[in-house]
């Protein structure tokens, strides 16, 4: 065998084999390496794209977080006023009560009072009406009469 016919085979065979590799194995692995290379691209835009709208939902959950923490402080000073307002109403509510009570306690302590003035001025009469009866009964005597009125005295 020849070395330049040898060598003419080989490229022959070597064209046929570059051309068959071009025409039937490089489209679609060019192919296959272009949808790869797309894929990745893809991937890296919406890794972007999810980057932006975690940054645009972290900015709306600080802005919620925000109101909400001005709604919390608000209905917190909306309580406390409204405690203070119960405070104030229950401490004159009491101090009405307390005064009533006051009033009613001095009216009744004034009919005691009145009563037992009545019923003293009724025993002092009966006593006084006894101790002239006792009077009347015995002879006009001083010295009988202070013992009376000190046995009198004694009553009252």
């Amino acid at each position: 065998m020849n070395l330049n016919a040898t060598l003419f085979a080989q490229f022959v065979v070597f064209f046929i084999l570059a051309g068959f590799t071009m025409k039937f194995v490089w489209p679609p692995l060019m192919k296959a390496l272009d949808e790869r290379a797309e894929k990745i691209a893809n991937g890296l835009a919406a890794a972007e794209k999810g980057k932006a709208e975690m940054a645009a939902a972290e900015k709306r959950v600080q802005a919620e977080l925000s109101s909400a923490r001005d709604e919390g402080q608000k209905r917190i000073g909306d309580a406390e006023k409204r405690a203070q307002a119960i405070i104030e109403e229950a401490k004159k509510t009491a101090s009405d009560e307390a005064a009533r009570i006051i009033a009613a306690a001095k009216a009744d302590a004034e009919q005691q009072v009145t009563r037992a003035r009545e019923e003293l001025r009724g025993q002092v009469a009966s006593i006084a009406v006894k101790g002239a009866e006792q009077i009347l009964k015995r002879e006009v005597n001083a010295a009988a009469h202070a013992d009376l009125l000190n046995q009198l005295k004694t009553e009252l």
